[in-house]
């Protein structure tokens, strides 16, 4: 019998929600982490024991009887962890984050959102709007909300929204009720090679929707749904498809629109984090919402509350003078959407970006499309590639991205150690810091530089 849950990799943004769920449970919860961060430290504060050397004889000895720990841990680290080494060598039970989150999607309804962008702001989206309503759900989110200050939510609900993670093909461990896919693009060929192989996965994923549920698609995606018989497939997109908007009005800080659906029509409503990109991340979210149960005045007032996620198009200094945002974009296609979003705000605008590019084979396979979408700002500083679990690459730098952007771009390569010289200087009107890796760290700096 399960007394104890050990986390490797307890710090990562997925995991943490599943730290915060066997704390609520009353099991004994620790972990290791690389590094100490904010919400390891909240972790520690809220009962988990958890260290940050990878050494053994640092594992409390409560984790160390096989009979009574489940060991979870994470896809990105290394075979070859010492922990993770003496759990194999001594027969513990050992299972992937995603198959624990599988598990909850078999015992709940699960309500997933998976896709290359956009995921963690639907599912956090949705999880508002059925949380504040009378339906409420369960949630483990990739990101912290803004609302709740976590990435984790608990009820008695049978509901839960799960954001549904492609990377190592974690996501075959679910086991969806209801399911969104927002988009294909192709990413982590690291993982799997083409991009005939990372649509096949999201074919394989949309099998898994049980029957009785639905699968909700973003119209114009490249990949091939295959759902078993009793799943209703449903499309969605900006302006046309079962689920849409219609009459949208962007203006004066709001973005206003009239919500479309198979029985009706929600109108005028008003987004709460007013980028252009949620119009299509909130028609997915409110799809999920109005499917199981959530009422058109609560799905009003869910969306017009919605207060965002860190690090996803987040406001740090919002003022006439200087706009500085922090945005986890880390992909060509998302960059170009934090862009096209940041420049419909601020059209007349001196518009900067601070990058870090987020591994070596992700800048190997995309660094002609990064400098395409980087190309739509003023100005540009190119840090170092943020390696992660990857071993450099020769000839992968920074700089190829740097030598294909558009000519008359003003552009710069520096280390992320002078993050804080470039904004001390205020050669811009709005910067936004964009990455995945550890750039966030300067955000409360930049922050302190721009609000004096």
């Amino acid at each position: 019998m399960v007394k104890s849950v050990y986390f490797v990799g307890a710090g990562g943004i997925g995991m943490s929600a599943l730290v915060r769920y066997f704390l609520a449970q009353g099991y004994n919860v620790g972990g290791y982490d690389k590094t100490p961060s904010e919400l390891t430290e909240k972790l520690i504060e809220e009962g988990a024991k958890i260290h940050y050397e990878e050494n053994v004889d640092a594992i409390d000895a409560c984790f160390k009887d096989k009979e009574t720990t489940l060991i979870v841990y994470t896809p990105a680290i290394p075979a070859e962890h010492k922990e993770m080494v003496y759990f194999r060598e001594n027969g513990f039970d050992i299972q992937k984050r995603a198959q624990v989150l599988g598990f909850l999607t078999q015992s709940h309804k699960g309500l997933c959102v998976a896709g290359t962008h956009g995921k963690t702001t639907t599912s956090t989206m949705a999880a508002h709007l059925l949380h504040q309503s009378s339906v409420d759900c369960n949630a483990f989110l990739g990101g912290i909300s803004k609302n709740y200050g976590t990435n984790y939510i608990l009820s008695d609900s049978d509901f839960v929204v799960i954001e549904a993670d492609e990377f190592d093909r974690s996501f075959h461990w679910l086991r969806p009720y209801m399911t969104v896919i927002t988009a294909t693009d192709p990413d982590h060929l690291d993982i799997y090679g083409t991009k005939e192989a990372y649509l096949e996965s999201f074919r394989k994923y949309t099998s898994l929707i049980q029957p009785g549920g639905a699968l909700i698609i973003h119209k114009g995606l490249e990949m091939k749904a295959d759902v078993q018989d009793g799943v209703k497939v449903y499309e969605y997109s900006r302006t046309e498809g079962d689920f849409h908007a219609e009459n949208i009005r962007i203006g004066g800080g709001e973005i206003v629109f009239d919500f479309v659906y198979p029985n009706g029509v929600i109108r005028d409503i008003n987004l709460g984090v007013p980028v252009s990109i949620n119009i299509d991340n909130g028609i997915a979210a409110m799809a999920l919402a109005i499917l199981n149960g959530v009422t058109e005045d609560e799905i009003k007032e869910g969306m017009k509350t919605f207060g965002g996620v860190d690090r996803r198009f987040d406001f740090k200094v919002k003022r006439d003078d200087v706009v500085f945002l922090s945005d986890y974009a880390h992909h060509p296609n998302e960059i170009e959407q934090s862009v096209k979003s940041i420049r419909e705000l601020y059209q007349d605008k001196k518009i900067a970006a601070i990058f870090q590019p987020h591994l070596y084979t992700r800048t190997r396979d995309f660094y002609k499309e990064f400098a395409d979408a980087l190309s739509l700002l003023d100005a540009v500083y190119l840090c170092d590639i943020y390696p992660a679990r990857e071993l450099p690459i020769p000839g992968v730098t920074s700089q190829i991205i740097y030598d294909n952007l558009r000519p008359g771009i003003e552009k710069h390569l520096i280390h992320k150690e002078d993050i804080l010289d470039v904004v001390k200087k205020r050669e811009f009107d709005v910067i936004v810091s964009l990455g995945a890796g550890d750039i966030e760290n300067y955000v409360p700096q930049i922050t302190e530089i721009l609000s004096k």
